[in-house]
């Protein structure tokens, strides 16, 4: 059966998606190891599907300042890629990247900013570039967009560019860790509805 909504997935379907997160983010973890050159692991990835109010609980105040990378998929599988990180995942990178941390996103630099856009960059494209590669699908990615803004508006994103499908989200959420420290960071992998069908039948549990 086709699925109409986000909310649709089984545990069955879910479980597959929990499998992919994981492979795409140990493989976003591997690519910031090289860039980083310091050993990071990650946590298992949780994926559920959450409405609007509940993944920002999930993720903190609606109000709380966040960075978030932004990239659209298009060919096989056309949606959203949103990685999204606090503060304090913000400081570790950049104090290995450009040897500064900083008090508050406000701070930031133009060359800080850069920094973190590329580091989503990286994340996001050595997710797809596996999940391509377990699903065999073609992915096109957009040139990545930043923004530091209230976790609140970062996440009307998708629910604006999907909402016509569902109020929902499919929230995947590993932590990375590094020194023994524990950094918390969210990918957002949104397919609309067609491409989500197209990808559990290509598993062969649609």
């Amino acid at each position: 059966m086709k699925l109409r909504r986000y909310e649709d997935l089984n545990l069955q379907e879910l479980d597959v998606m929990k499998e992919i997160g994981s492979i795409g983010t140990s493989h976003a973890a591997t690519s910031l190891s090289k860039m980083l050159q310091k050993e990071i692991r990650i946590s298992i990835p949780q994926v559920r599907v959450l409405g609007y109010d509940e993944a920002v609980d999930q993720i903190g105040d609606v109000e709380s300042l966040a960075s978030a990378t932004l990239v659209k998929m298009t060919g096989d599988v056309d949606g959203l890629m949103l990685f999204l990180f606090n503060l304090d995942f913000a400081n570790t990178v950049l104090d290995r990247v450009i040897g500064e941390s900083y008090h508050r996103f406000e701070e930031m630099d133009q060359l800080a900013y850069s920094a973190l856009t590329e580091i989503g960059n990286i994340i996001i494209c050595s997710y797809i570039n596996a999940f391509s590669q377990l699903v065999n699908v073609d992915i096109d990615l957009s040139v990545p967009s930043a923004t530091v803004n209230m976790l609140g508006a970062i996440l009307t994103v998708p629910i604006a560019e999907y909402g016509y499908d569902t109020d929902k989200l499919m929230y995947c959420n590993a932590d990375f860790v590094m020194d023994g420290k524990q950094l918390s960071a969210w990918l957002l992998m949104l397919p609309d509805i067609p491409s989500l069908n197209n990808i559990l039948e290509k598993l062969g549990v649609s």
